[in-house]
């Protein structure tokens, strides 16, 4: 039988080559160790991060309550009646405000001239350096309140050294601290008897990191001293005195040991000393009006910011 009019057998398909498998990621030193690190940072994280929130939360709480007596008493929530109370309040919250304001300007703006005067001086080396700046940060070591009781003996209207000096050269005595409108300007130099050492150190540890080229070109141009500190010191050291006066300023404005111990409660029989912690703290812990002192700490933490962000706008745009 002839097989000539078959068509022939199809050859069978060869199976596609197998693909190969993808190289393995080998997970490099530095991987490892970036995991490793957030995988330490975590539990202390979590634990920053709940200190931070629950508080915030709970005073965010209790601001928008009736809350009065006693914390965990029961309470209505009001909404915003406690933060339009607080702000319709001109005997105290808008006077306390501007004490405020006044304390942080007047104490931030004094000790940043002096301590920046101060940094200047102790910018080049000189005998006997180091026991100066010993010296220097010995009102640092102190606390507030220990501050705030030293100078309220030493200014003592009656027996304190202050006024015995002050007669001593034929001048009248003075109330200070006594009087309703002595109190707030003597609070703010005892607050920069305290914390201008501070600035002193901050401007000058600044001063240190400056490159000398710019310094010693202006002075081959002939520039004084003032040019020299005025066109090329001030303009480099302007990004470290700006953070200097933010860290200063977020400071005083929180400052309460201090009045409290000198002036006691309300910031004295006037409320000449009264600023917004020295408020807060009357209506929590003398008044027991936890929902009002909620809103004006959360009104007050709000003014906080608005300083900060204000204070680095212009400090970036100055930089710029």
């Amino acid at each position: 039988m002839s097989t000539t009019g078959l068509a022939p057998a199809p050859a069978e398909a060869t199976p596609p080559a197998p693909r190969p498998a993808p190289p393995r990621r080998t997970r490099t030193f530095e991987q490892a160790n970036r995991r490793l690190k957030w995988a330490m940072l975590a539990p202390a994280l979590l634990f920053v991060g709940a200190m931070i929130i629950f508080p915030l939360v709970f005073t965010l709480d209790l601001s928008a309550s009736d809350a009065f007596g006693a914390v965990n008493a029961g309470k209505g929530y009001t909404g915003l009646t406690n933060f339009t109370d607080a702000l319709g309040d001109t005997r105290r919250f808008w006077p306390a405000v501007g004490r405020t304001v006044s304390f942080t300007v007047g104490a931030v703006l004094l000790e940043t001239v002096l301590g920046l005067a101060l940094a200047m001086l102790l910018r080049k080396p000189f005998g006997g350096m180091r026991w100066v700046r010993t010296v220097l940060i010995v009102p640092l070591l102190a606390a507030p309140v220990a501050i705030g009781i030293l100078w309220l003996l030493i200014l003592d209207p009656t027996n304190g050294i202050a006024n015995h000096l002050l007669a001593s050269v034929g001048l009248p005595r003075q109330e200070f601290l006594g009087s309703v409108g002595q109190s707030l300007p003597t609070l703010m130099l005892i607050d920069v008897w305290q914390w201008t050492p501070m600035m002193t150190l901050l401007l000058l540890a600044g001063l240190t990191t400056l490159p000398q080229e710019p310094e010693e070109a202006a002075l081959v141009d002939g520039a004084g001293p003032w040019q020299r500190f005025r066109y090329v010191v001030l303009p480099m050291l302007a990004p470290t005195l700006a953070a200097a006066l933010v860290l200063r300023a977020v400071d005083a404005l929180k400052t309460f040991d201090l009045l409290y111990a000198t002036k006691g409660p309300g910031g004295g029989s006037d409320f000449e000393a009264e600023t917004l912690n020295v408020y807060a703290y009357g209506l929590t812990f003398d008044y027991q009006e936890y929902g009002l002192a909620a809103a004006v700490l959360v009104l007050f933490t709000l003014f906080i910011i608005g300083v900060v962000v204000l204070m680095r706008r212009r400090g970036g745009g100055k930089n710029a």
